[in-house]
C-alpha cells in the first residue's frame, strides 16, 4: 500500500488530531450557550458504538489478533466501521499494534510509556507509525481485501463525515463528526498511555499492562488490557463477570447467531495457571486478583 511521504503524512495526523479538537471546543460553547439538543448527543453516541466496534471488534480483535472468524460481508462492515474512526487505514494499523505486541515497553515498542506518557498518548502518531507490514502483517499484506478497504481509507474517512452531516446538518457534523472522532481518538490512545501506566496487573508479563476499569468502559472491554496481553488471541477481554466488555458480548451475540465462528476463548485452568504463576513473578505491589472457574463473559 502507497503511504504519503513523511511530512505530507505528519501534516495529515496533525490535522486528524486538530480538526476534531476544533470541532469539540466549537461543541463547548454550543454547551454552553444550551445550543445542544437529545437528537445532537444521541447521534454523537449512535455513531460512536459501532465505530468504535470497528476498532475493538474489528482492527483488534479480529484483523490483528485473528480471534474468531467470519464471512466476507461482516468482514467488509467490520472493517470500513474500524476506518470511519479515522485511525489510520486497517493494514497500517494492525501491522503497528502487532508490532506493540512484539516489543510491548521495549525499545522499538510503537508507543510505550518508556518514552513519556504523552508519547505513549499522541506523539508516536508523529514519530512511531512505520511498521513494516511485510514483517508484522504479511498474512494482511496477501489478502485482497484488505488491501482495498485500506487503499479506500479517503473515501471512508469521508463517508466518516458525510454521514453525520447527512443526518443533522451542521449540528450533525460537530458532534457526530468531530466530538465523536475526539472522543474515539483519545480513548483509543488511553489504551496505550493510560493502560500501560494505572491500574491492576493480574497477570505477571513481560510489560506494563495494566486493567483500568474506567477505560474498560469508555473503550468498550480494551481497557482490561492485562488480561489482553496475558492472552492476546482471546477475543473476550473481560474475564470476571464485573469486567464489563461490550466488545466481547457483541462477539458472542454475533457467535449466537452464527455470524461468527472460532471464536477464541481462555480456559479456566489455564486462566487459574496464569495466575497462579503471575502472583509469583509480579513485583511492583500490585495483588492479583482471584478468579474462579467461570468461562469469560
Amino acid at each position: 500500500m502507497v503511504r504519503p511521504a513523511g511530512p505530507v503524512r505528519k501534516l495529515i495526523i496533525l490535522a486528524l488530531v486538530l480538526l476534531p479538537l476544533a470541532g469539540s471546543l466549537l461543541a463547548i460553547r454550543l454547551l454552553w450557550r444550551r445550543a445542544v439538543g437529545w437528537g445532537d448527543l444521541g447521534l454523537m453516541v449512535g455513531l460512536y458504538v459501532p465505530i468504535s466496534m470497528g476498532i475493538t471488534i474489528g482492527f483488534h480483535r479480529y484483523l490483528t489478533h485473528r480471534g474468531f472468524k467470519t464471512a466476507t460481508p461482516i468482514k467488509l462492515l467490520l472493517l470500513v466501521l474500524g476506518s470511519m474512526a479515522l485511525e489510520g487505514p486497517a493494514l497500517v494499523w494492525a501491522a503497528n499494534h502487532r508490532k506493540h505486541h512484539a516489543l510491548s515497553d521495549q525499545t522499538g515498542d510503537p508507543h510505550s510509556p518508556q518514552n513519556g506518557f504523552v508519547h505513549a498518548h499522541i506523539g508516536w502518531l508523529f514519530t512511531g507509525m512505520d511498521a513494516d507490514a511485510r514483517v508484522y502483517a504479511r498474512d494482511l499484506v496477501d489478502d485482497r481485501l484488505v488491501q482495498v478497504v485500506s487503499q479506500l481509507f479517503p473515501l471512508w474517512a469521508l463517508l466518516s463525515l458525510a454521514i453525520p452531516f447527512a443526518i443533522g446538518g451542521w449540528h450533525g457534523l460537530i458532534w457526530g463528526g468531530a466530538v465523536r472522532i475526539f472522543l474515539t481518538h483519545h480513548v483509543t490512545w488511553s489504551v496505550n498511555s493510560v493502560c500501560h501506566t494505572f491500574g491492576s496487573r493480574p497477570f505477571g508479563t513481560k510489560d506494563r499492562s495494566r486493567n483500568q476499569w474506567l477505560i474498560g468502559l469508555l473503550a468498550l472491554g480494551e481497557g482490561w488490557h492485562n488480561n489482553h496481553h496475558a492472552f492476546p488471541r482471546s477475543a473476550l477481554h473481560g474475564l470476571r463477570w464485573w469486567q464489563l466488555d461490550l466488545s466481547g458480548l457483541t462477539i458472542r451475540l454475533l457467535e449466537r447467531i452464527r455470524l461468527v465462528s472460532a471464536v477464541q476463548r481462555v480456559g479456566a485452568a489455564e486462566l487459574r495457571a496464569r495466575l497462579s504463576r503471575g502472583a509469583r513473578m509480579l513485583g511492583d505491589g500490585n495483588e492479583a486478583i482471584a478468579f474462579d472457574s467461570t468461562p469469560a463473559a
